[in-house]
């Protein structure tokens, strides 16, 4: 699915629901909250959380925590008007010229020296 029409199945689902009734501000709050919940897993997998010593195994999936994000940041940028294809595509190319992979691959090669 290219990102373009998950867009649009989410602004469909939204509005079959009545959800573009919700804020914005909602919707962030929501994004970070799930953020927050993929930076549990990350914590407990790389063992600065442990379970059983005091911290429990985060809930859910973390593959469902990322479509989840998704989805909210997809909500996002309908309510917006980006078309995130689009601004990823441009986004990219400008990454590409302002980072130029030969001198950050020479940076940590030098580095590891």
């Amino acid at each position: 699915m290219r990102i373009r029409e998950a867009q649009h199945r989410i602004l469909k689902f939204e509005e079959e629901r009545c959800w573009n009734r919700f804020k914005e501000s909602q919707i962030f709050t929501h994004l970070i909250e799930e953020l927050s919940e993929i930076g549990r897993h990350i914590l407990v997998r790389e063992r600065y959380k442990v379970p059983g010593l005091g911290h429990e195994l985060p809930g859910e999936d973390v593959s469902r925590e990322f479509a989840q994000a998704f989805t909210l940041f997809l909500q996002l940028t309908n309510r917006f008007n980006v078309d995130l294809e689009d601004a990823f595509k441009r986004e990219l190319e400008i990454m590409e010229k302002r980072f130029p992979s030969e001198k950050w691959r020479r940076h940590f090669e030098e580095e590891s020296k």
